[in-house]
């Protein structure tokens, strides 16, 4: 499992494009919303993973969305289902959308309305991409204890400071906000390289 490959996706050109044609909302929103909100996704996921209430229930939804093509971002956002959405984060956020949307909302200055459309949006790719990435691992570990390993040496906490710290500095032209080029799909257009070298300093 490769944090990189995730993050690259979850906030490349395709993913941005694709969530803000499913929402509404400018590719600069998606982008900031995408930044403030994955630490918090990671941290809910990982709770998720270590909680034994939990785990089992987590495991089945992980593969119930890794059968789900992601392999053209933009085809799946077009089909994403916003209501599915809306339940992942209901578990990820620990009951407490509302309160997640509104700092976010807060944190980025976009609506909380137009926040929770774009975590929404973008919930199901996240637990499609973990979901793929488990279940081609080979080593028969369970998808709980993958996630660990996958999240073990991840700060989330620094992870904030600067997934937040890159996207404001990407908001000089429109053309940088568009795209953060960690997977060779997003590679294709090479803006955002601030954020990639930030990551590779905490992955690489």
């Amino acid at each position: 499992m490769d944090i990189n490959s995730l993050l690259g996706t979850m906030l490349g050109a395709d993913s941005l494009a694709g969530i803000s044609q499913a929402t509404g909302a400018s590719q600069q929103e998606v982008g900031s919303v995408l930044s403030a909100a994955l630490p918090s996704l990671l941290n809910g996921l990982s709770q998720q993973a270590d909680n034994e209430e939990t785990a089992a229930g987590f495991d089945i939804a992980l593969a119930d969305h890794a059968k789900v093509d992601t392999s053209n971002v933009a085809s799946f956002m077009n089909g994403v289902d916003l209501d599915d959405g809306a339940k992942i984060l209901g578990h990820l956020f620990g009951g407490n959308t509302q309160a997640q949307t509104q700092q976010i909302a807060q944190q980025t200055g976009v609506s909380a309305a137009q926040s929770g459309s774009i975590l929404s949006a973008a919930a199901p790719l996240l637990m499609s991409l973990l979901g793929q990435q488990t279940s081609n691992d080979n080593s028969g570990l369970a998808t709980s204890l993958l996630l660990k390993m996958l999240l073990k040496n991840v700060d989330i906490g620094s992870l904030a400071g600067l997934l937040l710290g890159a996207a404001s500095t990407n908001t000089a032209a429109p053309s940088q906000q568009t795209t953060i080029p960690l997977t060779p799909q997003a590679q294709q257009k090479p803006q955002g390289g601030g954020l990639l070298s930030l990551l590779r300093k905490i992955f690489g």
